[in-house]
């Protein structure tokens, strides 16, 4: 029996009516305004996504906004110096803005104009979705704010910057760790003051439903393109698909296409500095089951069973929850999650800047060293990564923590005994 099979109708099986992936997902909000703003945006998404209309135009503004589809790029160089592993890219760097967000926030203004809304509302923490949240109200015409932790800022000050240009109005959040999750609690908060006029736009394949869907349904470009790209160039499917993990959005738009397929497919976790409660983001990896920020799902708590603080270098990764439909896709073994470290993570980025002329986000980077990791074994075959954005935003920060490359890479060969090269 075909394992794969099982797989051929679960785009129409998953979510249920009521948002569930099996038994992650559905809608725990406890506000009654939320309640009654969120159900009002699955009612406007489900009908509205149906559209002939609203379809063709967003195909329109992938196209002639997005510059879409990004292309499959075959990093010989960094392949050849590796081993014998064959090493694939799916150039999400090089959609409009610099990463994968843009797929899900034009999706989403454009269901807000739909909608008549004016306001976009979000938060961030790399930055990314801030600045494609920012473009799309620009785009359609709309106001927007974005809700992003002290730190991260300090962290993704070219970001920031950015965002303002587009027309944004960044509000510093100051509470708690300052990161992400407390950039996540600040826009739910003035989300519920202000639904009547807005909609707020999640960041990733996580929250109430009907978010993780409607990401999962905008991001799914991503793996469909390249599945299609990858057959054009090699004749066959790859051996494994890989893609960096936070909240999920990135990495559930790659693996969907490919689920029926037989591929591996890894989803890579931040481990940060290690596997202490504390040091790390690795949600599925580390975590139970637990409810945030309105869904349920796999997460990583404290002794109270309340969020615990999380941590990576990559501040699109620090989040202490994962998306439900990647609870599920790990509880089916249908995706296969491991960890990647903030040392290994930024190993890849050095490589692949200087063998293959790409600066990758150090959340991509995260999915590129799980492909190091393997092509160092020796074995043959072929991995797909999502390359989920470019690292632009994270020069400064890498600069100053890690340098330009070559002393960081000398110490790390020195440390396991193997050349500065590899």
């Amino acid at each position: 029996m075909n394992k794969y099979r099982d797989f051929d109708n679960y785009l129409k099986e998953y979510p249920s009516h009521d948002g569930y992936f099996g038994q992650y997902g559905g809608n725990y909000l406890e506000d009654p305004e939320l309640i009654k703003a969120f159900n009002e945006y699955a009612e406007g998404y489900n009908t509205i996504a149906q559209s002939a209309q609203f379809i063709a135009e967003l195909r329109r503004i992938r196209r002639d906004f997005q510059g879409r589809p990004t292309p499959v790029y075959h990093c010989q160089n960094l392949s050849n110096l590796l081993g014998r592993t064959q090493i694939y890219l799916k150039r999400e760097d090089l959609n409009h803005t610099g990463a994968h967000k843009l797929n899900h926030c034009m999706g989403e203004g454009l269901l807000a104009k739909y909608m008549g809304k004016k306001k976009l509302i979000a938060e961030t923490g790399a930055g990314q979705h801030g600045v494609a949240l920012a473009t799309a109200a620009a785009y359609f015409g709309l106001e927007c704010d974005i809700y992003m932790g002290e730190v991260d800022i300090a962290k993704q000050a070219p970001n920031v910057t950015r965002m303002k240009l587009l027309g944004a109005n960044v509000i510093p959040v100051s509470f708690g760790l300052k990161t992400l999750k407390e950039a996540v609690d600040a826009a739910f908060m003035a989300y519920s003051r202000e639904y009547k006029d807005a909609i707020y736009c999640i960041g990733t394949a996580a929250g109430p439903h009907p978010f993780p869907l409607m990401v999962r349904d905008f991001q799914f470009c991503i793996g469909e393109e390249a599945r299609a790209q990858f057959l054009e160039q090699t004749g066959h499917l790859p051996d494994q698909v890989a893609a960096c993990v936070g909240g999920g959005s990135n990495s559930i738009g790659m693996f969907t296409p490919f689920l029926a397929d037989p591929v591996e497919l890894i989803g890579v976790e931040p481990l940060g500095r290690g596997p202490k409660l504390g040091d790390h983001a690795a949600s599925i990896s580390y975590g139970k089951e637990g409810i945030m920020h309105g869904f349920k799902s796999i997460m990583l708590a404290d002794e109270n069973g309340d969020p615990a603080p999380v941590y990576s270098n990559a501040s699109g990764l620090d989040y202490p929850a994962v998306g439900p439909e990647h609870a599920l896709l790990h509880e089916m073994d249908r995706v296969k999650y491991t960890t990647v470290d903030d040392e290994d993570a930024i190993e890849a980025l050095f490589l692949l800047s200087r063998h293959e002329g790409i600066i990758p986000a150090i959340e991509s980077s995260h999915a590129l060293a799980y492909a190091i990791r393997v092509a160092r074994t020796g074995v043959t075959g072929s991995i797909l990564v999502n390359l989920s954005g470019r690292g632009d935003k994270d020069l400064d920060f890498v600069v100053e923590q890690y340098g330009y490359g070559p002393e960081f890479l000398q110490k790390l060969a020195e440390k396991r005994g193997v050349s500065s090269r590899q």
